[in-house]
């Protein structure tokens, strides 16, 4: 599985932005996928998960609200829309995919596959 995030970007506190991920590889209607970030020397952190059908997804106490994942298995595409940006909100996202498990983990360590990241900056 090959993953590619796009979208970051510098917007004010407040703002919004798109991310999006593209797979290719395996069919990606068959696995989980999820975004994560990490802050400059901080752990990296669960942001938002989704099942392989888009029926079940989940989300970090500090993003629900104001976040929103989606997929288009028609697209093999994944999508995490950010409303209400705050500066705290500023890391490198990375999409990952889980192609093992079931449902929506919340553990870096249950996704096998990740994208090389992309850059979201929040002004204050």
């Amino acid at each position: 599985v090959q993953l590619q995030a796009s979208g970051g970007g510098l917007v004010q506190a407040g703002g919004s932005l798109r991310l999006s991920c593209a797979a290719s590889g395996r069919t990606f209607s068959n696995y989980a996928v999820g975004w994560f970030r990490q802050a400059p020397g901080k752990e990296r952190e669960f942001v938002a998960g989704i099942s392989w059908n888009g029926d079940s997804t989940g989300y970090a106490s500090a993003v629900k609200g104001r976040f929103t994942i989606s997929r288009d298995n028609a697209k093999n595409t994944m999508y995490l829309q950010m409303n209400s940006l705050k500066p705290e909100d500023t890391a490198v996202y990375y999409c990952a995919a889980d192609t093992y498990g079931v449902g929506v983990p919340d553990s870096k360590y249950d996704y096998d596959y990740w994208g090389q990241g992309t850059q979201v900056t929040v002004s204050s």
